[in-house]
């Protein structure tokens, strides 16, 4: 017997047939004797009509009754999954993030968990019972309802797992594992085993869209071993019910790695922005009179690369930001430039950010220059470079996204099985 943590996302819980569906496959777990606790996002478009009228109700809404808004979507979908079990015969309960309680600070829309006290839960494991737990949500210092930003019910799942010491948490979604890269640009992409926490992260924070990157950052810190499976696949389909395989990629610590590929992935993101500042003054605290303003206003630079002169008089600084928050960066930088002392203010938008991931990167030379001579030979210009240990982006224009994508996806021989 086990304790699994499984989590269910809007296109999973979309309708009551889905919903019915996703019954199945806690039934399929609870029938093979395993603890279970289950978190649901809301239903499919329904956290994007709640948004929609608060923001028609008021512009200017207060934060708190946003949350008690929009925290509603999760508490539908709870209710009627814990409704369909106990149709289906399973001891089923719902919950709140106030009935847990799921702690977080007071940063309402996008709140972080600080603790949960998963004991109630565990008690009720030992009764037989199936926890259905809203996710999304939890209860702020303030005792009101706070949410934790979209994509937060992955979070609210990996945090509860860690909470209640699960074995596993199985995120289901409407893909059926982590690929190489994105299939429907590069159609021989290959579903993933395993990837090391690390990787995904990377992976999540660079474009791929399985996980939100807050919930692996948690799985990590935390050693949740995290499956990510369809939903759709039929629940008494073969190799359903193996606890130690089932069907999906398993996100787990470097040490469960045996085989670690040189490469294990091709991350990239649309809409990138790049920002020059050209003839800065070469002198202490530069940098902070660039990037202290935009932090103030809560946008979130990536790339960041500096050239100084030959005589080191002068530099220039590039940097990327999301092409939505080009506007508010170039008008924050221009009521700062008196400090900054910049002579020349550049931009550039509809920018491709695609980078090149793996563990294997650590050991292995020659990654780096098989990329830049594989996007060379396809003719496309590379504006913009960052590596870490295990990772390398490259900016580029943005309509050679895709061909850069499988180019790369090829010379690493991603495609081979």
């Amino acid at each position: 017997m086990a304790r699994i943590v499984m989590k269910f996302g809007g296109t999973s819980v979309a309708d009551l047939d889905r919903i019915r569906n996703v019954a199945r496959h806690v039934k399929r777990e609870t029938d093979s004797g395993h603890e279970v606790a289950v978190v649901v996002s809301a239903m499919a478009g329904r956290t994007n009509e709640l948004v929609a009228w608060t923001r028609e109700a008021s512009p200017l809404h207060d934060a708190r009754e946003y949350d008690a808004v929009v925290a509603a979507g999760e508490q539908v979908s709870a209710g009627l999954l814990a409704i369909v079990l106990q149709a289906m015969g399973v001891n089923a309960r719902s919950w709140l993030g106030w009935q847990i309680p799921v702690h977080t600070d007071n940063a309402h829309g996008a709140a972080r968990i600080l603790e949960i006290d998963g004991s109630e839960l565990v008690r009720r494991f030992g009764e037989g019972q199936v926890a259905v737990v809203a996710g999304f949500q939890g209860l702020g210092p303030d005792n009101r309802v706070a949410t934790l930003g979209r994509g937060g019910s992955d979070t609210s799942a990996v945090a509860l797992a860690a909470a209640v010491k699960a074995d596993r948490c199985d995120i289901y979604t409407d893909v059926d594992g982590v690929y190489t890269t994105d299939p429907r640009i590069e159609p021989s992409a290959r579903r993933l085993g395993k990837v090391a926490f690390e990787e995904m992260l990377e992976l999540a924070s660079l474009g791929a869209k399985v996980l939100q990157v807050r919930s692996v950052e948690l799985a990590m810190v935390h050693k949740v071993r995290t499956f990510v499976r369809s939903s759709f696949s039929e629940p008494d389909a073969p190799g359903m019910d193996d606890f130690d395989n089932p069907p999906g990629t398993l996100i787990c610590d470097e040490d469960e790695i045996v085989e670690q590929e040189v490469v294990t992935g091709i991350a990239y993101a649309r809409d990138e922005a790049q920002i020059s500042l050209r003839r800065l003054a070469d002198r202490p605290g530069v940098s902070a009179a660039i990037f202290g303003p935009l932090s103030d206003a809560h946008i979130n630079v990536d790339m960041i690369v500096q050239n100084i002169s030959e005589d080191g008089s002068s530099t220039d600084m590039t940097f990327t930001v999301p092409s939505g928050d080009m506007e508010k960066s170039l008008s924050v930088l221009e009521e700062a430039r008196e400090a900054i002392g910049f002579d020349v203010l550049q931009s550039e938008s509809g920018l491709a950010k695609v980078s090149v991931i793996g563990i294997g990167m650590r050991s292995h030379a020659g990654v780096a220059a098989t990329a830049f001579k594989a996007l060379a030979d396809k003719g496309i210009n590379i504006k913009a470079i960052t590596t870490s240990e295990i990772k390398i982006s490259i900016l580029i224009d943005g309509p050679y996204a895709e061909l850069a994508v499988r180019t790369l996806h090829s010379v690493y021989g991603l495609d081979k099985t």
